[in-house]
């Protein structure tokens, strides 16, 4: 650890059913290094094994500034070999998302950029403050996307909007960002915390097993016609159990009232 590190990389809290994971390297602005790409990847891991929903953080006001350059220009020296693991990490983190049972929600503030960009492309839902400034800026650098935001940007925003984006590295607002489809909501400042917890609450109170079988159905690859008939099976199977029971019981005793 560098004399400027502040504790772990990554840091778990815990608040009834819900887990926050802080990204912890706020004088570097959260930038991803291999013992942080490894520490979200774990933290996630063990998140979903108790939380209904997960929640990730950056500290000191930024969300994650990408890669971070002191450590690729030190393995850089070392070799392709040596960076590999920076970018294999990250990405299976990333990956990793999409395979949790529980929701897993991005709360934006302050720079996300590159990497940062690119976790947001693989969380479930994306809150953001208005004034965030999201960009995936490799080519600024005359680097090209190393965490699949050359895969992952295409499929949320269309081809044209991808390539204009990581070409030119512009900077998008959080505002902008729900106008693309990369974020599902944006807040003020003053109404950004807010709207964070509601959404959460939200999540929370809703049957832990149907949001279960709804992320794996959106996030299904393949064809349509394969969707769909997992989509049949995944409802019937679901509706077969005692909660989603009760949940019709609940909805046709409140119908029977009207």
């Amino acid at each position: 650890m560098s004399s400027t590190e502040t504790g772990p990389p990554v840091l778990t809290t815990v608040d009834g059913r819900v887990a926050t994971v802080l990204l912890n390297r706020p004088h570097a602005r959260n930038a991803v290094t291999i013992a942080l790409a490894r520490g979200l990847h774990d933290a996630l891991a063990d998140a979903a094994g108790g939380a209904d929903v997960i929640v990730i953080r950056g500290a000191g006001g930024n969300f994650c500034a990408g890669g971070d350059f002191h450590e690729v220009s030190r393995l850089r020296e070392e070799g392709p070999d040596a960076l590999r693991p920076l970018f294999e990490t990250f990405i299976s983190a990333c990956e990793l998302i999409a395979e949790l049972p529980v929701p897993v929600v991005a709360a934006v503030e302050g720079y996300a950029m590159a990497g940062g960009f690119e976790l947001i492309q693989s969380v479930d839902i994306a809150v953001v403050r208005d004034d965030a400034v999201l960009a995936d800026n490799h080519a600024n650098f005359g680097m090209i996307p190393g965490g699949g935001g050359s895969q992952r940007l295409p499929r949320i925003v269309g081809v044209p909007r991808a390539l204009g984006h990581i070409l030119t590295g512009d900077r998008l607002t959080g505002a902008r960002a729900v106008e693309w489809g990369l974020a599902y909501r944006s807040a003020p400042a003053e109404e950004f915390e807010d709207v964070v917890d509601a959404l959460v609450a939200n999540l929370v109170a809703k049957d832990g097993d149907a949001l279960a079988r709804i992320k794996r159905l959106v996030r299904r690859r393949g064809e349509l016609s394969d969707g769909l008939a997992a989509e049949t099976r995944e409802t019937l199977d679901h509706l077969a159990g005692e909660r989603a029971g009760a949940g019709i019981g609940r909805f046709t005793g409140r119908t029977g009232e009207q």
